[in-house]
Protein backbone atom coordinates (compact mmCIF):
# COMPACT_ATOMS: atom_id res chain seq x y z
CA UNK A 1 0.00 0.00 0.00
CA UNK A 2 1.19 3.53 -0.75
CA UNK A 3 2.03 6.00 2.02
CA UNK A 4 -0.91 8.16 3.10
CA UNK A 5 -0.67 11.67 1.70
CA UNK A 6 -1.68 13.20 5.04
CA UNK A 7 -0.69 11.97 8.50
CA UNK A 8 -2.81 12.60 11.60
CA UNK A 9 -1.72 12.39 15.21
CA UNK A 10 -3.56 13.45 18.37
CA UNK A 11 -1.16 14.80 20.97
CA UNK A 12 -3.40 15.32 23.93
CA UNK A 13 -5.72 18.19 23.05
CA UNK A 14 -3.69 19.13 19.94
CA UNK A 15 -4.03 17.52 16.50
CA UNK A 16 -0.86 17.39 14.40
CA UNK A 17 -1.55 17.14 10.66
CA UNK A 18 1.41 16.46 8.37
CA UNK A 19 1.26 16.82 4.59
CA UNK A 20 3.12 13.72 3.48
CA UNK A 21 4.43 13.91 -0.07
CA UNK A 22 8.01 14.98 0.73
CA UNK A 23 9.35 13.81 -2.64
CA UNK A 24 7.14 16.47 -4.28
CA UNK A 25 7.58 19.14 -1.58
CA UNK A 26 4.09 18.21 -0.38
CA UNK A 27 2.42 19.63 -3.47
CA UNK A 28 -1.31 19.03 -3.50
CA UNK A 29 -3.01 16.26 -5.42
CA UNK A 30 -6.75 15.70 -5.35
CA UNK A 31 -6.10 12.71 -3.07
CA UNK A 32 -4.20 14.92 -0.63
CA UNK A 33 -7.16 17.30 -0.49
CA UNK A 34 -9.44 14.35 0.30
CA UNK A 35 -7.06 13.09 2.98
CA UNK A 36 -6.72 16.54 4.53
CA UNK A 37 -10.51 16.82 4.52
CA UNK A 38 -10.71 13.51 6.37
CA UNK A 39 -8.26 14.80 8.98
CA UNK A 40 -10.36 17.94 9.44
CA UNK A 41 -13.43 15.70 9.81
CA UNK A 42 -11.69 13.91 12.68
CA UNK A 43 -11.04 17.23 14.40
CA UNK A 44 -14.62 18.34 13.89
CA UNK A 45 -15.91 15.11 15.46
CA UNK A 46 -13.49 14.91 18.40
CA UNK A 47 -14.36 17.42 21.13
CA UNK A 48 -11.15 16.47 22.96
CA UNK A 49 -9.15 18.26 20.25
CA UNK A 50 -8.87 21.96 21.06
CA UNK A 51 -6.21 23.16 18.57
CA UNK A 52 -4.53 21.95 15.37
CA UNK A 53 -1.06 22.26 13.82
CA UNK A 54 -0.43 21.73 10.09
CA UNK A 55 3.07 21.09 8.80
CA UNK A 56 4.89 19.34 5.96
CA UNK A 57 7.06 16.23 5.84
CA UNK A 58 10.65 16.56 4.69
CA UNK A 59 12.26 19.84 3.68
CA UNK A 60 9.21 21.68 2.38
CA UNK A 61 5.90 22.88 3.79
CA UNK A 62 3.84 22.82 0.59
CA UNK A 63 4.65 23.68 -3.02
CA UNK A 64 1.05 24.37 -4.03
CA UNK A 65 -0.68 22.34 -6.72
CA UNK A 66 1.07 19.34 -8.23
CA UNK A 67 1.21 20.29 -11.91
CA UNK A 68 1.73 16.62 -12.79
CA UNK A 69 -2.01 16.20 -12.19
CA UNK A 70 -2.82 18.48 -15.12
CA UNK A 71 -3.10 16.90 -18.55
CA UNK A 72 -0.78 18.75 -20.96
CA UNK A 73 -0.62 15.98 -23.56
CA UNK A 74 -0.79 17.43 -27.09
CA UNK A 75 -4.24 17.30 -28.60
CA UNK A 76 -7.16 19.41 -29.75
CA UNK A 77 -8.70 19.65 -26.26
CA UNK A 78 -5.47 20.66 -24.48
CA UNK A 79 -6.90 23.95 -23.20
CA UNK A 80 -9.86 22.23 -21.58
CA UNK A 81 -7.75 19.47 -20.02
CA UNK A 82 -5.16 21.88 -18.62
CA UNK A 83 -7.75 24.28 -17.15
CA UNK A 84 -6.90 24.88 -13.45
CA UNK A 85 -10.42 26.13 -12.69
CA UNK A 86 -12.03 22.76 -11.88
CA UNK A 87 -9.39 21.68 -9.33
CA UNK A 88 -9.61 25.09 -7.67
CA UNK A 89 -13.40 24.85 -7.42
CA UNK A 90 -13.50 21.18 -6.41
CA UNK A 91 -10.44 20.93 -4.14
CA UNK A 92 -8.55 24.08 -3.15
CA UNK A 93 -11.53 26.33 -2.40
CA UNK A 94 -13.30 23.72 -0.24
CA UNK A 95 -10.06 23.14 1.68
CA UNK A 96 -9.67 26.86 2.40
CA UNK A 97 -13.29 27.17 3.48
CA UNK A 98 -13.01 24.14 5.76
CA UNK A 99 -9.93 25.55 7.48
CA UNK A 100 -11.49 28.99 7.84
CA UNK A 101 -14.51 27.44 9.58
CA UNK A 102 -12.73 24.78 11.65
CA UNK A 103 -14.05 24.56 15.21
CA UNK A 104 -10.57 24.95 16.73
CA UNK A 105 -7.69 27.41 16.28
CA UNK A 106 -5.14 26.42 13.63
CA UNK A 107 -1.38 26.99 13.49
CA UNK A 108 0.82 26.43 10.44
CA UNK A 109 4.32 25.14 11.20
CA UNK A 110 6.08 26.26 8.02
CA UNK A 111 9.13 24.00 8.02
CA UNK A 112 10.42 24.93 4.54
CA UNK A 113 9.31 26.46 1.29
CA UNK A 114 5.65 27.51 1.03
CA UNK A 115 4.95 28.22 -2.63
CA UNK A 116 1.79 29.24 -4.44
CA UNK A 117 -1.23 27.68 -2.76
CA UNK A 118 1.17 26.42 -0.09
CA UNK A 119 1.71 30.01 1.01
CA UNK A 120 -2.06 30.49 0.92
CA UNK A 121 -2.45 27.43 3.16
CA UNK A 122 -0.10 28.97 5.73
CA UNK A 123 -2.02 32.26 5.61
CA UNK A 124 -5.35 30.45 5.94
CA UNK A 125 -4.34 29.20 9.39
CA UNK A 126 -5.03 31.51 12.31
CA UNK A 127 -1.32 31.72 13.17
CA UNK A 128 1.85 30.63 11.41
CA UNK A 129 5.27 29.85 12.89
CA UNK A 130 8.07 29.42 10.36
CA UNK A 131 11.50 27.84 10.51
CA UNK A 132 14.28 30.43 10.28
CA UNK A 133 15.18 29.19 6.77
CA UNK A 134 11.61 28.87 5.48
CA UNK A 135 10.50 30.96 2.53
CA UNK A 136 7.29 32.08 0.86
CA UNK A 137 6.90 32.39 -2.91
CA UNK A 138 4.02 33.60 -5.05
CA UNK A 139 5.04 31.57 -8.08
CA UNK A 140 1.92 32.11 -10.19
CA UNK A 141 3.25 34.90 -12.41
CA UNK A 142 6.03 32.55 -13.54
CA UNK A 143 3.45 30.29 -15.22
CA UNK A 144 0.92 32.85 -16.39
CA UNK A 145 -1.56 32.51 -13.52
CA UNK A 146 -2.80 34.52 -10.52
CA UNK A 147 -2.70 33.78 -6.78
CA UNK A 148 -5.40 31.31 -5.77
CA UNK A 149 -6.58 29.34 -2.72
CA UNK A 150 -7.38 32.72 -1.20
CA UNK A 151 -3.92 34.12 -1.92
CA UNK A 152 -5.15 37.33 -3.55
CA UNK A 153 -7.34 38.04 -0.50
CA UNK A 154 -4.83 37.06 2.19
CA UNK A 155 -1.94 38.98 0.63
CA UNK A 156 -3.83 42.27 0.53
CA UNK A 157 -5.32 41.87 3.99
CA UNK A 158 -2.07 40.82 5.63
CA UNK A 159 0.56 42.81 3.71
CA UNK A 160 -1.27 45.80 2.25
CA UNK A 161 -1.73 46.50 -1.44
CA UNK A 162 1.82 47.65 -2.31
CA UNK A 163 3.58 44.62 -0.84
CA UNK A 164 0.88 42.27 -2.13
CA UNK A 165 1.43 43.61 -5.64
CA UNK A 166 5.19 43.14 -5.37
CA UNK A 167 4.90 39.58 -4.07
CA UNK A 168 2.27 38.51 -6.60
CA UNK A 169 3.69 40.18 -9.71
CA UNK A 170 7.43 39.73 -9.19
CA UNK A 171 7.23 36.27 -7.65
CA UNK A 172 10.37 36.84 -5.57
CA UNK A 173 11.18 34.65 -2.59
CA UNK A 174 10.21 36.16 0.75
CA UNK A 175 12.29 35.10 3.75
CA UNK A 176 10.75 33.99 7.02
CA UNK A 177 12.12 37.09 8.75
CA UNK A 178 10.56 39.40 6.15
CA UNK A 179 7.31 37.44 6.24
CA UNK A 180 7.12 38.12 9.98
CA UNK A 181 8.10 41.78 9.61
CA UNK A 182 5.47 42.28 6.88
CA UNK A 183 2.68 40.59 8.84
CA UNK A 184 2.31 37.44 6.74
CA UNK A 185 3.09 35.14 9.68
CA UNK A 186 3.06 35.35 13.47
CA UNK A 187 6.59 34.23 14.39
CA UNK A 188 9.88 32.66 13.31
CA UNK A 189 11.45 29.89 15.35
CA UNK A 190 15.05 30.71 16.35
CA UNK A 191 17.81 29.11 14.30
CA UNK A 192 18.55 25.61 15.58
CA UNK A 193 15.06 25.09 16.98
CA UNK A 194 12.20 23.06 15.53
CA UNK A 195 9.34 25.16 14.17
CA UNK A 196 6.94 22.24 14.66
CA UNK A 197 7.81 22.11 18.35
CA UNK A 198 7.35 25.88 18.54
CA UNK A 199 3.97 25.65 16.82
CA UNK A 200 2.89 22.80 19.10
CA UNK A 201 3.80 24.94 22.11
CA UNK A 202 1.53 27.70 20.79
CA UNK A 203 -1.21 25.15 20.11
CA UNK A 204 -0.94 23.79 23.65
CA UNK A 205 -1.45 27.31 25.00
CA UNK A 206 -4.53 27.76 22.83
CA UNK A 207 -5.87 24.30 23.70
CA UNK A 208 -6.54 25.25 27.33
CA UNK A 209 -8.19 28.55 26.42
CA UNK A 210 -11.92 29.13 25.67
CA UNK A 211 -12.10 27.56 22.19
CA UNK A 212 -15.49 28.94 21.21
CA UNK A 213 -14.38 32.47 22.04
CA UNK A 214 -11.13 32.03 20.08
CA UNK A 215 -13.01 30.91 16.97
CA UNK A 216 -15.49 33.78 17.40
CA UNK A 217 -12.53 36.15 17.63
CA UNK A 218 -11.22 34.75 14.35
CA UNK A 219 -14.53 35.46 12.64
CA UNK A 220 -14.81 38.98 14.06
CA UNK A 221 -11.30 40.02 13.07
CA UNK A 222 -11.64 38.67 9.54
CA UNK A 223 -15.02 40.38 9.11
CA UNK A 224 -13.58 43.71 10.25
CA UNK A 225 -11.77 44.27 6.97
CA UNK A 226 -15.03 44.46 5.04
CA UNK A 227 -17.28 46.10 7.67
CA UNK A 228 -17.70 49.70 8.70
CA UNK A 229 -17.51 50.55 12.39
CA UNK A 230 -21.27 50.57 12.95
CA UNK A 231 -21.65 47.09 11.48
CA UNK A 232 -18.68 45.82 13.47
CA UNK A 233 -20.10 47.23 16.72
CA UNK A 234 -23.27 45.24 16.04
CA UNK A 235 -21.26 42.10 15.32
CA UNK A 236 -19.34 42.53 18.58
CA UNK A 237 -22.58 42.99 20.53
CA UNK A 238 -24.19 39.91 19.04
CA UNK A 239 -21.07 37.79 19.49
CA UNK A 240 -20.62 38.86 23.10
CA UNK A 241 -24.26 38.06 23.79
CA UNK A 242 -23.88 34.57 22.32
CA UNK A 243 -20.65 33.93 24.24
CA UNK A 244 -22.34 35.14 27.41
CA UNK A 245 -24.34 31.92 27.36
CA UNK A 246 -21.29 29.65 27.23
CA UNK A 247 -19.74 27.61 30.04
CA UNK A 248 -16.35 29.21 29.49
CA UNK A 249 -17.65 32.76 30.00
CA UNK A 250 -19.23 31.87 33.35
CA UNK A 251 -16.16 29.87 34.38
CA UNK A 252 -13.77 32.64 33.31
CA UNK A 253 -15.55 35.32 35.31
CA UNK A 254 -16.00 33.11 38.36
CA UNK A 255 -12.33 32.12 38.28
CA UNK A 256 -11.32 35.78 38.02
CA UNK A 257 -13.51 36.72 40.98
CA UNK A 258 -12.26 33.77 43.03
CA UNK A 259 -8.62 34.45 42.09
CA UNK A 260 -8.02 30.95 40.73
CA UNK A 261 -7.01 29.51 37.33
CA UNK A 262 -9.97 29.01 35.01
CA UNK A 263 -10.80 25.49 33.84
CA UNK A 264 -12.11 26.03 30.34
CA UNK A 265 -13.85 23.23 28.44
CA UNK A 266 -13.99 24.91 25.04
CA UNK A 267 -17.77 25.21 25.17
Amino acid sequence: MSEPTVLYEARGAVALITLNRPQALNSFTRQMHRDLGAALDRIAADKAIRAAVITGAGRGFCAGADLAEFDFAPGPDLVQRADPGPVIEQAFNPTVRRLMDLRVPTIAAVNGVAAGAGASLAMTCDLAVAAHNASFIQAFSKIGLVPDAGGSWFLVHKLGLARAMGCAMLGDKLSAADAKAWGMIWDVAPEGTDCVAAALAVAERLAVMPTTALVATRKLLRAAASCDLDAQLDRERDTQSALGRTHDYIEGVMAFREKRPAQFTGE
